[in-house]
C-alpha cells in the first residue's frame, strides 16, 4: 500500500465524516447568519445614517430660524432704540421750546414791570413837581377859581 492510497482513502474518510456529520450545512448556516448579521448591521447603519441626516437637516433649519429671529430682535431693537431717540430729541427740543418761551414771557414781564415802575415814578415826580409849582404860584383867589372850574366840570360830567 502506497502512502499515497492511504493519503486518498483518509481523505475520503474525512470528506464522508464531514459530510455525515452535516459540517457544510453548519458552514453555510454560519455564513447565511454572518450575512444576516452583517445586513442587518448594514440597515441599522443606514437607519442611523438617515437619522443623523434627519438631524443634521433639523439641527441647520433651527439654526436657520434661530438667526432670523436673532435678525428680526436686532432690527425691532434698532427701531426702537431709534423711536426712543428721536422721541427724547423732540421731548428735548420741546422743553427747551417752553423753557425759551417762559424765560421770554418772564422777560417781557420784567421789562413790562421796569416800565410802570418808571411811569410810576416819573407819576409821582411829576405830581409832587406839579403841586410844588402850584403851590408856590398859587394864590387864594386863583385857587377858588380853579376850585369852581373843577366842581363846574364835576357836574358836567355827572349830567
Amino acid at each position: 500500500m502506497d502512502a499515497t492510497f492511504i493519503a486518498l482513502v483518509g481523505l475520503i474518510i474525512f470528506l464522508a465524516l464531514l459530510a455525515y456529520l452535516k459540517v457544510p450545512g453548519m458552514i453555510g448556516r454560519s455564513l447565511d447568519e454572518r450575512a444576516a448579521n452583517i445586513a442587518k448591521e448594514l440597515d441599522e447603519a443606514r437607519t442611523l445614517r438617515e437619522e443623523a441626516q434627519a438631524l443634521l437637516a433639523e439641527y441647520h433649519r433651527k439654526r436657520k430660524e434661530a438667526e432670523k429671529e436673532a435678525g428680526e430682535i436686532v432690527a425691532a431693537a434698532q427701531r426702537e432704540a431709534a423711536a426712543l431717540l428721536s422721541e427724547a430729541k423732540a421731548k428735548s427740543e420741546d422743553y427747551i421750546v417752553r423753557r425759551n418761551k417762559l424765560a421770554e414771557q418772564k422777560i417781557a414781564q420784567a421789562e413790562s414791570d421796569a416800565v410802570n415802575q418808571v411811569r410810576a415814578s416819573a407819576v409821582e415826580i411829576a405830581v409832587a413837581a406839579a403841586g410844588s409849582l402850584i403851590a408856590n404860584k398859587m394864590d387864594a383867589k386863583t385857587a377858588g377859581e380853579m376850585f369852581k372850574a373843577s366842581l363846574d366840570q364835576v357836574k358836567t360830567n355827572l349830567n
